[in-house]
């Protein structure tokens, strides 16, 4: 693979970094750059200033109002969205739900559901893991019963990513009790709204509002809300995985967070020298930017063959894996170049009359230190994932 860039992809870069230094708001950049998470308000916000630039959806076909950027592109424009401290595109509507449409949805879904996710106008949260069913998914156990030209859907779903904003969420329900675990589950879109749906707060460790528990009683939804044929969810199951398990590897925010741990080292002391000069520091930072370059390549391969309508293959389980590797091991060093800085979290320093403790990028450090903690476990566990590469190499694919 020739990893120079084109004169064309150049001037592509210039274009993205233009548009960030013209578009990308100051005050929103700030909140990322220390550390900090924006509310819906924001995150609608950024949405639309590259909706209306056209850059909202990369990866979607020009027909339904995406980009269709090449790998290429895509490359470029987060890594460039990372140098820039941009936020980074919420994924659930556009790189999750979005693609399954696309390719299994009906034309009425399509044609309804697409343009609102672009718009900002559905806020979508995914509705996969429960209790009993999280790393074995297959497991669940939210049912949904046929009632005319309705579901009746009961049960409950955990860690329900930013569902406090959401108002729908695509769902995996059981539609066949008797049938193979995989078998029979079905993919539905609920609003909601809908009576008998209850949201409840799960906080994390870092002390945020993060994820929800999401209930189900007795919930309506009509049957065109189906996605794709009754009890073979499984297969649009999986296809949004292999894209989620994509989006986890962060390429380019783990180069800048990369970044930002060598401007640590550089200011932080060791022994009266800068912390970067201290050879066992020095080479767990190169060791993560081999691993990142290596990364990087990969994430190239999986995107040109979403480029072409593939999805992506095991190698979406080696990112995933590989790339929650990499973000929690430069958080970790983060951590270490901190210091005892690194010990008060974010929001105790700025609460009250309390005073930032330490340089300014300490504050966020710990905070990113455990909330990164769930990276090895949500989208797929690092150990079931290791567990397809496995079972897929030998078979010899």
């Amino acid at each position: 693979m020739d990893l120079s860039y084109s004169p064309e992809e150049i001037a592509f870069r210039d274009e993205v970094r233009a548009f960030l230094d013209a578009k990308l708001p100051k005050e929103m950049s700030d909140v990322i750059r220390a550390g900090g998470e924006l509310g819906k308000e924001g995150h609608d916000r950024w949405h639309a200033i590259l909706n209306e630039q056209g850059w909202l959806a990369p990866n979607w076909p020009k027909e339904f109002g995406g980009a269709e950027w090449n790998a290429v592109q895509r490359h470029i424009f987060e890594e460039e969205c990372a140098a820039a401290y941009a936020p980074r595109i919420v994924p659930f509507g556009l790189s999750m739900l979005a693609p399954v449409l696309q390719k299994f949805g009906s034309k009425e879904q399509q044609d309804h559901y697409l343009p609102r996710i672009l718009s900002g106008e559905d806020w979508w949260c995914q509705g996969y893991s429960e209790p009993g069913a999280g790393s074995d998914l297959a497991s669940l156990k939210t049912k949904a019963v046929r009632d005319g030209d309705h579901y009746i859907v009961n049960g409950q779903k955990t860690w329900t990513t930013l569902g406090q904003y959401a108002n729908w969420i695509f769902c995996l329900v059981r539609t066949d009790p008797e049938a193979k675990q995989q078998e029979g589950i079905s993919f539905l879109l609920i609003d909601m709204n809908t009576p008998g749906i209850e949201v409840r707060p799960i906080i994390l460790l870092d002390g945020t509002h993060e994820v929800n528990e999401v209930w189900f009683t007795d919930v309506k939804v009509p049957v065109e809300n189906l996605v794709g044929e009754e009890n073979k969810g499984w297969t649009y199951a999986k296809y949004l995985l292999t894209h989620e398990r994509t989006n986890i590897a962060g390429v380019g925010f783990s180069q800048a967070g990369l970044n930002a741990v060598k401007r640590m080292a550089k200011a932080e002391k060791h022994k009266g020298k800068p912390l970067i000069e201290n050879p066992h520091f020095a080479a767990r930072v190169a060791q993560v930017e081999i691993d990142l370059m290596a990364m990087s390549t990969t994430n190239l391969r999986i995107i040109s063959k979403a480029a072409v309508g593939q999805a992506p293959g095991v190698e979406a389980s080696m990112l995933k894996v590989k790339g929650t590797i990499i973000r929690q091991e430069i958080n970790d060093l983060a951590r270490r170049a901190a210091g005892p800085y690194a010990m008060p979290f974010a929001s105790e320093a700025v609460e009250g009359d309390n005073m930032p403790v330490g340089p300014d990028y300490a504050g966020p450090v710990a905070a990113q230190y455990f909330n990164n903690r769930k990276l090895s476990i949500f989208g797929g566990s690092n150990e079931i994932q290791r567990g397809i590469i496995a079972k897929t190499m030998l078979a010899g694919g």
